[in-house]
């Protein structure tokens, strides 16, 4: 599990980076360019490693960019029109999504036995989890933004339909690296196409060094995210991902001088009891298991 809270280190530590690139480039802009690094940056290291690029599963690749490009552009819209804290709560549904569907499925396959059990307590685990986001984020919701929340509620579904297929490329053969590789043309694809419509913005030095950071960490952070969800027990992966909130809470406190309250803190103390019984209790059903059939 150690690969989901790198990889919302990472992503974490990319937010930073986008924070101060966003006073010179626009969303597209920065969506585009971090596709651009993480394909440049994948062709060279496959090459290294000999991995081919050739895919025999290729609608596979291209539902995994089109529900996560789809995500991506929803949660921006969610963001030009609600509260931030209300968009990235919707978002970050994500992980609630995966657990319902991982729930409902067993209990349309499985009927009553230990596994639905056992599915039953980490989606209250996951839960948990999204009530510490809620506390922490603390979202507010008017009447006239009822369609910003629709569109927001829409961008976690389809990241987590996203994060979904990414385990089922894993369970069809496919190394991270050529996931993460056709995804990051869908961003570059989606983020052009943005640019067509609200354009880009002239590039400043040293001001446009922050978008090689902000490609590499989204690499190293997808390469990491797909290999948690490929290798781990996807519950217990989903309930890890919101360490993400915890990580950027933290980078709040030090680096922008953000004032944390105690509702927030009892947010983060609950994300990190979350994240820690679903673990234990993926590892007490299932020990030394390294992965979950999905």
């Amino acid at each position: 599990m150690a690969w989901m809270l790198l990889a919302s280190l990472l992503f974490a530590t990319m937010g930073v980076c986008i924070k101060f690139a966003a006073e010179h480039f626009n969303s597209f802009e920065i969506v585009a360019y971090r596709g651009v690094v993480g394909v440049v940056f994948l062709l060279g290291m496959t090459r290294v490693r000999g991995v081919s690029l050739r895919t025999t599963v290729p609608m596979m690749h291209v539902w995994r960019a089109v529900v996560g490009t789809l995500s991506l552009t929803a949660w921006f819209y969610a963001i030009a029109i609600l509260p931030l804290a209300t968009a990235m709560t919707l978002n970050y549904m994500s992980s609630v999504w995966i657990a319902t569907f991982l729930l409902g499925g067993a209990l349309l396959m499985q009927g009553r036995n230990a596994p639905i059990r056992q599915q039953g307590t980490l989606f209250l685990a996951v839960l948990a989890g999204f009530g510490g986001v809620a506390l922490m984020l603390r979202p507010t919701l008017n009447p006239d933004q009822m369609v910003g929340a629709m569109v927001g509620l829409f961008s976690g579904i389809f990241a987590a339909l996203a994060y979904l297929q990414v385990a089922a490329l894993s369970r069809a053969g496919e190394p991270e690296s050529r996931t993460v590789f056709y995804f990051s043309i869908g961003a570059v694809l989606a983020g052009a196409l943005g640019m067509l419509f609200v354009g880009a913005s002239p590039w400043h030095w040293p001001a446009a060094l922050w978008l090689l950071p902000i490609g590499l960490l989204a690499v190293f952070g997808q390469l990491c995210m797909t290999r948690a969800y490929s290798s781990g027990a996807t519950m217990v992966v989903a309930s890890l991902q919101y360490s993400g909130i915890v990580f950027a809470g933290i980078y709040g406190l030090v680096i922008f001088g953000d004032r944390i309250p105690l509702l927030g803190w009892l947010g983060m103390g609950l994300i990190i009891a979350s994240g820690v019984l679903a673990t234990l209790l993926r590892a007490r059903a299932v020990p030394h298991a390294p992965a979950e059939e999905h």
